[in-house]
């Protein structure tokens, strides 16, 4: 761990001083930047990632300046550096295995959940792994492991907070609760069969006095959303993301009842939550079989490739639009929908914005879920026969993956992906990470009856127009500008942040971390971190505004001096 000299001073005069604040509920329903803290996986309910802080503006951005830098080591011998020579590791979990790395089993450990700052702490985490940090020095406090029973290990979106509980989501479909103290554990539950194959990446998401969940599987099991007590960890309520039963709405969407059950669907991107109308509203995942056409998905497929609204209070759905029906390339719907209140076509609503991974934009109204506009955000997108009257993507099924192969854009990447989007309200635009890249999709299981979850197909690469920093006028849908990173492509694998200084922050494909000129894209400062891998955030402590950024297995955080 590296301090500029003045922070070393502080961090020694504050260390063994660290003291554990309980998470005020009331600051959750606060706009992000109206309290010091970054309290919740978007820093605020509706997803804007827009902080009203303003210290750091467009005039003296130049000037921000390395405060500190940390890494951390996952694994059960992972000691933190910082003042005291480490930090305890508590170990738990229900498994005898230790994950390779933090980023999955063989790969590198990365960071790329939203860190949450309570009080002065951090709060991170990758899979089987989360940690307290010091904010103002980047000394580790505590480290928490789970010894696991396996699954995949591609990511951890990040831990939620309920008074002085944290909750974090485990590969193998645990939520475990610690004490944001400590790091003990208090308890854990299962939240998904883990012999289903169910794998569990999603940040817990905290609204009033009930837990939402949600889990991945590449396979044919159902998604669904779950809502726990945060006390005891018990179910509250399910909503399942396809028909279960007979009877059940949507069913007639789909080829028969067994393809509905084991239709997919998941939920593993959280989503955002209107306190007016309890309403969370989250995006939904691929259809199951994702390639291929069998009869037992004959049909829209609902509610999967959908935006869903549901009440946190009774599990129940208020309403849904379906983007993508019947998809057949594995293109999720579960990027963040951002909330926003504003002016469309003359008249005053409450909208939700969404950039799909299918390369498309939607605007909707967020009371009812009525379509307001559809654009075409990827220039290459070339799938699409029809956009029908009401405003969904409709399929060219030449576009399917064929024993000859077809030519498709987006890839499996998407033009977009998990890396969440940012709205500032300083300039009325929505801005996404996006990527124009190419594929052959080759068919190869013929049978009828189709494949399993992602099998059926092989995929070739052919490259990129190039990826991007994107900005969206979301009243009529057209590009205000666009950032081309250099290179030929790639997906760039962080989010962004805008701020009342009107800056927009976010890593580009060549290692650096980017303040750009919000309302023109220009760019006003840059440092060379390497690869960011999770969204930029800001919090202030002791009257300093922060500038936080994950790179791998480590965080830089930046201020002015």
């Amino acid at each position: 761990m590296k301090t500029i000299p003045n922070l070393l001073l502080t961090g020694a005069l504050l260390a063994g001083q660290i003291f554990a604040q309980a998470l005020d509920p009331s600051v959750l329903t606060k706009p992000l930047g109206a309290t010091d803290a970054w309290p919740t996986y978007s820093g605020d309910y509706s997803a804007k990632r827009y902080s009203s802080l303003k210290q750091i503006n467009q005039t003296n951005v130049k000037n921000l300046t390395l405060a500190w830098t940390s890494r951390v080591t996952p694994g059960p011998g992972g000691r933190g550096g910082g003042f005291g020579g480490g930090a305890p590791v508590i170990i738990g979990g229900e498994g005898s295995a230790d994950a390779a790395a933090g980023g999955g089993f063989g790969g590198a450990a990365s960071i790329r959940a939203s860190i949450l700052q309570v009080g002065g702490i951090l709060y991170l985490s990758m899979p089987d792994n989360a940690w307290a940090v010091d904010a103002r020095d980047g000394h580790e406090i505590w480290h928490y492991f789970w010894k696991t029973k396996g699954g995949t290990h591609i990511g951890n979106r990040g831990l939620g907070m309920w008074g002085n509980w944290l909750y974090m989501e485990t590969p193998d479909d645990y939520i475990v609760c610690l004490d944001a103290a400590t790091g003990k554990e208090r308890w854990h539950k299962e939240i998904a069969g883990f012999n289903q194959q169910y794998f569990s990446t999603m940040s817990p998401i905290v609204i009033g006095n009930h837990i939402l969940t949600g889990t991945g599987n590449d396979l044919d099991e159902p998604g669904y959303i779950r809502s726990l007590d945060p006390e005891t960890g018990d179910p509250q309520w399910t909503f399942y993301t396809v028909p279960m039963k007979k009877g059940d709405p949507g069913l007639e969407t789909w080829g028969s009842l067994d393809g509905a059950k084991h239709g997919a669907g998941n939920v593993w991107i959280p989503g955002a939550y209107d306190p007016d109308t309890h309403l969370y509203i989250v995006g939904t995942g691929n259809p199951s079989p994702a390639y291929t056409n069998p009869q037992s998905r004959e049909g829209d497929n609902l509610y999967t490739c959908s935006i869903i609204a549901v009440n946190v209070d009774t599990g129940k759905l208020a309403w849904y639009y379906q983007l993508n029906p019947h998809d057949t390339h594995d293109w999720d719907s579960t990027e963040t929908p951002i909330l926003v209140d504003g002016e469309f076509k003359g008249k005053q609503r409450k909208m939700v914005l969404h950039a799909d991974r299918n390369g498309y934009f939607y605007v909707l109204d967020r009371l009812t879920g009525e379509h307001l506009l559809t654009s075409k955000f990827s220039e290459a997108a070339n799938w699409v026969k029809e956009v029908n009257a009401k405003g969904q993507t409709i399929r060219d099924v030449s576009k399917d993956s064929t024993v000859p192969g077809s030519l498709v854009s987006p890839n499996n990447g998407g033009a977009t992906n998990w890396p969440p989007p940012a709205y500032s309200p300083d300039t009325g635009l929505f801005y996404v990470p996006q990527n124009d890249a190419y594929a052959m999709y080759y068919l190869t299981e013929t049978d009828p009856r189709g494949a399993m979850g992602l099998g059926g197909k092989d995929e070739t690469g052919l490259g990129s127009l190039g990826s991007f920093l994107t900005a969206i006028d979301y009243k009529t849908g057209k590009i205000a500008w666009r950032h081309r990173y250099p290179g030929l492509g790639g997906n760039v694998g962080n989010g962004m942040l805008t701020t009342a200084g009107r800056l927009l922050f976010a890593g580009d494909a060549g290692g650096n971390i980017v303040a750009y000129d919000a309302g023109t894209g220009k760019i006003l400062w840059h440092s060379h971190v390497g690869n960011v891998s999770n969204a930029p955030e800001t919090y202030t402590l002791d009257g300093h505004q922060y500038l936080l950024v994950g790179v791998g297995d480590q965080m830089f955080a930046f201020t002015l001096y």
